[in-house]
């Protein structure tokens, strides 16, 4: 009976703490148990660029299924099938983003309109057409006003590996 009682306590003392403490190693006639060198500690990782990109893939995989619409080869398909998935997945990211970002146009008109360029910065303005050499035009046609993120605030990572975007699904039966 106390061969029992003895393997039932080193069961229930691995079991609560993970290792025999050292009344139960001497019992077994087992070495003291050396206590573990402290862990180093975890340097702390800062968030790359690359890590926020792969925050928003993974955001809008979850919420729009993005990724699986890109991935996924359409040429079979017929349009109206394509048009209805791409209204489903356009609608779930586009609130997917409104929620984590505020964007604002770059330049506030009217596309197809004449717009100055004023003091806007060569990165802020990308100049198509007949752009003249060692001068900058005055203003042109405005094919696309350009976004801006004014405010991000993306969900806080689950302490999973950032590459992963979405995990796979698998259905038991």
């Amino acid at each position: 009976m106390s061969r029992l009682s003895l393997a039932l306590r080193c069961f229930f003392a691995v079991l609560r703490r993970g290792r025999l403490d050292r009344g139960l190693a001497a019992e077994l006639g087992l070495p003291a148990p050396q206590t573990a060198p402290p862990a180093p500690a975890e340097r702390e990782r800062s968030e790359t660029a690359a890590d926020g990109a792969l925050r928003i893939l993974g955001l809008l995989q979850r919420e729009g299924r993005l990724l699986d619409f890109l991935m996924e080869e359409i040429s079979a398909y017929p349009d109206d099938q394509v048009g209805a998935a791409a209204r489903d997945v356009h609608e779930h990211c586009a609130a997917a983003l409104r929620r984590c970002l505020r964007l604002s146009p770059v330049i506030d008109g009217v596309e197809g309109t004449y717009v100055r360029l004023g003091d806007l910065g060569e990165a802020e303005v990308k100049l198509l057409g007949n752009v003249p050499i060692g001068a900058r035009p005055e203003g042109g046609i405005l094919r696309h006003k350009g976004w801006r993120a004014m405010r991000i605030e993306l969900p806080a990572p689950a302490g999973q590996d950032p590459a992963l975007l979405a995990p796979a699904e698998v259905e038991v039966e």
